[in-house]
């Protein structure tokens, strides 16, 4: 049997979570990101918040990267002044996720950016984000679904070739885009959907949530990106062929 390649996935920190009970503290995720990991062929391995000088021993570890959705990133990682209908920031979740987008792009994992994961990727390359739009979150705790059209000779349109409909829930977007990204996939509106880092390594971004679809084939990209990788690095390295450091490999602190 193949074995299942590792993959971390960013998770919210929330106070006063109630469960049973228990009213406490909790790192949590939507349980369709986990689902869509193993759906896909992963194993699944959560991220909570944490210094983010940890985080390149992290993805040492890690044979992909998925950063999930979450609350709107705060402006001055792009520098601008917070729009009156941008949410409250997530100073300590902003901090670990942008740390982990970094050590992955510097060893070449595999990263997987979805929502507010790819805003991130945008704004960790330089990037900046529209604060609000209309149109993409209707009902408030309410997915909706809305078509995206790939860009002929992504990345995303060899894993989706056609126009898709797609679940969908932001406000926010992609402005202009960071260092070496492209955009790979457009509402018909205009909006950014999906980016990419054209390269040696696998990395993209979609603004939806193919978490809260049947649409696998996003998750299977990646999962299909680390086992191709694994062949360019010629087998060398961790169990996927990434070139992790000795100190990760022998289990070294973290």
């Amino acid at each position: 049997m193949t074995a299942r390649p590792l993959i971390g996935i960013s998770t919210y920190a929330e106070s006063g979570v109630r469960w049973g009970v228990w009213r406490l503290d909790a790192a949590l995720l939507p349980a369709g990101y986990p689902r869509l990991v193993q759906r896909a062929g992963g194993l699944a391995a959560m991220l909570p918040p944490d210094a983010p000088e940890r985080a390149a021993a992290t993805v040492a570890r890690l044979d992909g990267l998925v950063v999930a959705g979450g609350p709107d990133v705060e402006p001055v990682h792009y520098g601008a002044e917070p729009d009156p209908r941008t949410g409250p920031p997530a100073r300590a979740r902003d901090a670990w996720e942008l740390a982990l987008i970094e050590a992955a792009l510097d060893r070449g994992i595999p990263l997987l950016g979805i929502c507010r994961g790819m805003q991130l990727l945008n704004v960790a390359l330089g990037g900046t984000l529209v604060q609000h739009i209309d149109g993409h979150a209707e009902t408030p705790g309410v997915f909706g679904h809305h078509p995206v059209k790939p860009v002929p000779g992504t990345l995303y349109a060899d894993i989706a070739p056609e126009q898709t409909s797609v679940p969908t829930y932001h406000h926010q977007s992609v402005d202009r885009l960071g260092t070496g990204l492209i955009p790979s996939a457009y509402a018909e509106d205009g909006t950014v959907e999906a980016i990419e880092l054209p390269g040696p390594a696998w990395v993209l971004g979609v603004q939806w949530h193919p978490e809260m679809g049947n649409d696998l084939r996003v998750m299977q990209a990646l999962v299909k990106g680390i086992r191709g990788q694994s062949c360019r690095w010629g087998g060398t390295g961790g169990r996927w062929g990434s070139p992790r450091s000795s100190e990760a490999e022998s289990g070294g602190t973290p």
